[in-house]
């Protein structure tokens, strides 16, 4: 497999098994009381793609993607990863077969630094017990520099050496963001959920987003799903793409299919003009 720059060992070794990332959800309804937020959703995600689902305020994007990370039940339909029937798993379990997520509203732990917040993620991939742990063993220092230096090279990825020891709250904005997507990766994640990454971000921010998740995805083979409204960047990232529009779908395809799509310009202008 192709490396970016710096090569991390997590992904450059990396077997076609430990990146299998099928995902397929089938026939999926939510609904909260008498509100219907997904109605008979049909959606697969296959290894290495990066599928975008757009759609105006309300759609249900964030509620699909609650349901494929286990924060929502769904009450009717199924969702498999790897063959796997994943639909009422709890979230924890889902993080261990390797589905990381980002947040709409950041959930990082402002007081503490960049490289402690991106080290709690390295929990799920520590083999030692309190007992060992507790005296320091060998084997423990072994694996702690592992840890450290799986996230050294991520934060070299992510151009944040200039950070890694300042405490988040302290950082603007766009850099809180970059650290979140930071410790998703250091989950080691087969399938990356991102819920508007790039909300909130300035030009220069987006830009350098893009290049990062467009480096993730080609040389990486990170396969992953996005939720986003800046279209002009979902189109130009995207592989395929996804419209709901009132838990409805609404239409998929390719990026072009899908900025002319007559269904979808009315749900998202009202009028018969091409999206921009």
């Amino acid at each position: 497999m192709k490396a970016f720059r710096g090569e991390p060992s997590i992904y450059a070794s990396a077997r076609p098994e430990d990146i299998r990332a099928e995902l397929e959800v089938k026939d999926l309804t939510l609904k909260f009381g008498g509100i219907t937020a997904l109605n008979k959703i049909n959606l697969e995600v296959h290894t290495g793609e990066l599928v975008a689902v757009i759609g105006p305020n309300g759609a249900g994007k964030t509620s699909l993607l609650n349901c494929i990370t286990g924060y929502y039940k769904p009450q009717e339909g199924e969702i498999r990863f790897n063959g796997e029937n994943i639909t009422h798993l709890s979230t924890h379990h889902l993080t261990r077969i390797g589905i990381g997520r980002t947040y709409q509203n950041i959930e990082l732990f402002p007081g503490m630094t960049v490289l402690s917040n991106m080290l709690l993620a390295r929990h799920i991939h520590s083999r030692y017990d309190m007992a060992r742990a507790s005296v320091f063993s060998r084997g423990v220092r072994r694996e702690e520099i592992r840890h450290r230096r799986i996230l050294e090279e991520l934060i070299d990825f992510l151009e944040m050496q200039s950070i890694r020891k300042a405490p988040v709250g302290s950082l603007p904005y766009g850099l809180r963001k970059r650290v979140e997507l930071g410790r998703a990766l250091a989950l080691e994640p087969r399938l990356l959920v991102l819920d508007e990454p790039f909300a909130g971000m300035t030009l220069e921010e987006k830009e350098d987003m893009v290049r990062f998740l467009m480096e993730l995805n080609e040389a990486w083979n990170q396969t992953m799903i996005l939720v986003e409204h800046d279209m002009s960047v979902v189109m130009s990232i995207s592989q395929r793409v996804m419209v709901l529009d009132f838990g409805v779908k609404l239409a998929e395809g390719s990026p072009d299919f899908i900025q002319n799509h007559p269904q979808v310009i009315k749900a998202y202008l009202g009028d018969t003009a091409t999206i921009d």
